[in-house]
């Protein structure tokens, strides 16, 4: 994540970048509004810890991390000087400096100049592995010119210097050896008193054989009389050390050992070694009692584990992780609270995942944060329409938290329907009848086709509408996307995962060209999609199948992919796990439908797009981006659903990696009167990034208008990419023409030479092009 001041006008900078610290726990106390100037970047590891480099002019912000008591924090100075204070002490610090801190313990930082700064958050689990007597007291200097922490420092500069082109695999040597560094550091040269006193240097000495056991794993002479007389111990104190905390040294020794093994079992990195080459790289040297002791600790043998799917490897790891207490009346009662805690989370996790606008906003009168939840009630299925009743009503410039659910969570109900109840209701179908009954645009009485009430004449799940004050006819509606997060699972099988679905069906653009038998085939593939990790997380596909026959729970048989919310019986299918090896997606997280509604009567079908926006399906709808819509009735009635984890320009096989998402956006009503100068001959969805405008165009810009009473069947019939590239071009004529006052002839030079034009999709009936034109094409 990458926020920086220059994007917002003057007078909206302040509240902009108080917004975006307090969204990773910092906030901003005082600064200068005239020249104020900041830059944020956010990379979070695959171990959530998260890397914050902040740049900015001068100002004072607090680090606050007490809604996470137990984790650590540090910060370092990487440019300029600061004074940080918290309710105990003051401390100088310059350029290389470091503090650190527990979650509990606020410090506030004062920068007199331009600054430049690091601050680094570490989950309690990454540490409570490694740091058994937390260091207790104030937050501290860490000193950084000799020893462990120079070295580490020089890491953390390092990462701050390459945190915008770092990736999740490139980060991972850091993550694993960030909390190393962090314990070491933080241990040497501790007063007795921060250690908790004799306990607490006993606890520090147990690290530092901790440290000597993980150098030493693979040797398979290892034994604790080494161990002892390396560290200036006898052996019987060592004993005493690890009966201290519930262990042995010889089982303390094979259950990492174990991990060792499991960890290189499952990495792609060692799928050439056999299993007995791994045990023998660790220190085991008898493959029968390394089968027994792994069974034990895991609860599977090493060589079903290897074979295992990935996400059944997952709830292994999940299983037992680390180093096991004796005490499993204990573990029971921890995993209990912990279980309960995420039940919990899972429950309100729209909310809490959601990036959390500070109550300032509301405060000052001139926005507000409102939360908009998937729910029966506020969500419509499959169309759009001017007569639905609002289910929220804003104010230009509030904010919104909003949930959107994928109409493909059925697709795998175990990972992306079980145990969430928002999404749940949303999908309750049984022999008695459906939550929600209508489906799509077309009959009730499914008299067509029969495949159910709707018939399936529109798909998505569209959450809304939303009623935006003053908004008529004429005037403009900007849904800014300020951050987009996938849903969580909640299965605790698949806790704290994402899952996603891509279904290559009959309407795909491939459908008739497939080379291979059967011919007429369609197959579902599900995707894991990473929640965060870093500036490019990735999506990797788990398994595939071929749609067969399935019989809804009202009796009817659905032979091909025909109607939204079909639950899939697991039994029905053969699942292939052996697809897309080596093979990760960069996952573009957007919107699908974002739509105001149309003025038509009656209901419009949610699948071709138009001019009031809709199934857009452009995958630069993202975090970052700015969607203008043409308003076209009072109050707008916006709604947006269909959320992608990743899509490709065209969506050729028919849909993208659909994923229920929850998004964070702030809309803004522009009068048409009072709408800026290049935004006054928008009469079309036009997306707006940091550095691009997108022009959309379809084959028939307005086809509820242009094709008559039958418009929405025969849009279907009478799209072609020819009319959409020609009303793209058109649009981007205009855009040139007016927006920047060029000639024709200018325009269309820089079109043919400077724009790009791309195929957004080719399978939503009204067929869509766009127009990307750089912003550095424009040197004023």
């Amino acid at each position: 994540m990458r926020i920086t001041t220059n994007v917002y006008p003057k007078e909206q900078r302040r509240d902009a970048w108080r917004f975006a610290l307090k969204r990773l726990s910092l906030t901003l106390d005082e600064a200068d509004e005239a020249t104020l100037y900041g830059e944020l970047i956010h990379f979070r590891s695959s171990t959530h810890i998260d890397f914050i480099r902040v740049t900015g002019t001068a100002q004072s912000w607090t680090i606050d991390f007490r809604d996470q008591p137990t984790t650590y924090w540090v910060a370092m100075i990487l440019d300029g000087s600061a004074t940080m204070r918290d309710s105990e002490q003051e401390l100088r610090l310059a350029d290389g400096d470091m503090i650190c801190g527990r979650g509990d313990s606020p410090v506030h930082l004062a920068f007199a100049g331009d600054n430049r700064s690091l601050i680094v958050q570490v989950p309690h689990s990454e540490l409570s592995q490694r740091l058994k007597t937390p260091i207790s007291g104030a937050p501290r200097k860490i000193a950084t010119d000799t020893g462990t922490a120079r070295i580490f420092a020089g890491m953390l500069r390092s990462l701050a210097d390459t945190i915008t082109d770092i990736t999740t695999d490139q980060a991972r040597p850091v993550e694993l050896a960030f909390p190393e560094f962090l314990v070491t550091s933080l241990l040497d040269n501790a007063p007795a008193k921060a250690l908790g006193g004799a306990a607490g240097m006993r606890a520090a000495l147990l690290e530092r054989i901790f440290q000597t056991i993980e150098i030493r794993l693979s040797d398979p002479d290892l034994n604790y009389q080494q161990v002892a007389a390396e560290h200036g111990i006898s052996p019987r104190y060592l004993q005493k050390l690890f009966e201290s905390i519930d262990d042995s040294f010889g089982h303390y020794v094979k259950v990492r050992r174990l991990e060792r093994c499991r960890l290189d079992l499952r990495s792609p990195l060692h799928v050439q070694k056999s299993i007995s080459d791994i045990l023998f790289e660790w220190g085991f040297n008898d493959s029968a009692s390394f089968s027994r002791a792994f069974r034990e600790q895991y609860g599977i043998s090493p060589r079903e584990y290897r074979k295992a799917p990935p996400q059944e490897q997952a709830a292994v790891e999940l299983l037992r992780r680390g180093r096991p207490a004796r005490k499993e009346r204990a573990r029971a009662e921890e995993a209990a609270e912990v279980e309960e805690v995420l039940d919990e989370q899972l429950d309100e996790q729209a909310a809490d995942d959601a990036p959390q606008v500070p109550a300032y906003m509301g405060d000052t009168g001139a926005s507000r944060h409102h939360h908009l939840p998937a729910t029966p009630e506020t969500i419509h299925w499959g169309y759009l329409s001017k007569d639905l009743k609002p289910a929220l009503r804003v104010r230009s410039g509030d904010f919104v938290t909003i949930e959107a659910l994928t109409h493909h969570a059925n697709d795998d109900p175990e990972r992306m329907v079980e145990g969430d109840p928002g999404v749940e209701s949303v999908y309750h179908w049984d022999h008695g009848g459906k939550t929600v009954e209508r489906r799509g645009a077309g009959p009730m009485d499914a008299s067509a086709f029969g495949r159910g009430p709707g018939e399936g004449f529109g798909v998505h799940i569209c959450t809304g509408p939303i009623h935006v004050e003053g908004a008529m006819p004429g005037d403009l509606v900007e849904v800014r996307i300020l951050d987009l997060k996938p849903r969580p699972s909640g299965n605790p099988r698949f806790a704290g995962k994402s899952f996603g679905s891509n279904a290559a069906t009959y309407w795909g653009f491939h459908y008739n060209d497939l080379l291979t038998e059967p011919k007429n085939r369609e197959v579902v593939t599900i995707y894991e999609v990473e929640a965060a990790g870093g500036r490019l997380p990735k999506a990797h596909a788990v398994y595939s199948y071929r749609w067969t026959p399935q019989v809804d729970p009202s009796g009817v048989t659905h032979a091909r992919y025909d109607y939204p919310g079909v639950p899939v019986n697991p039994e029905s299918i053969e699942r292939n796990y052996d697809i897309l090896q080596n093979v990760e997606i960069p996952i573009r997280p957007h919107f699908g439908v974002i739509a105001v509604a149309p003025s038509h009567n009656g209901l419009v079908d949610s699948v071709p797009p138009a001019s009031f926006g809709g199934n857009l399906d452009n995958w630069r709808t993202g975090p970052g981006a700015r969607v203008f819509l043409p308003v076209q009735v009072p109050g707008a009635l916006l709604s947006l659903g269909d959320p992608h984890a990743s899509q490709g320009d065209s969506e050729l096989c028919g849909t993208a990696i659909e994923c229920s998402m929850t998004g964070l956006i702030q809309i803004v009503h522009h009068k048409g009167a009072g709408v800026m100068e290049q935004l006054k001959d928008v009469d079309y969805p036009l997306i707006e990034t940091e550095t691009e405008w997108v022009i959309m165009g379809f084959s028939h810009p307005d086809y509820l208008k242009e094709l008559g009473p039958d418009a929405q069947s025969e849009v279907y019939k009478q799209s072609s990419i020819d009319g959409a590239m020609r009303d793209a071009f058109r649009k981007a004529r205009r855009f040139l023409m007016t927006a920047k006052q060029l000639t024709e002839d200018e325009a269309i030079s820089l079109l043919s030479v400077g724009v790009d034009f791309g195929v957004s999709q080719i399978v939503n009936g009204n067929y869509g092009v766009h127009a990307v034109i750089r912003k550095a094409l424009f040197t004023s």
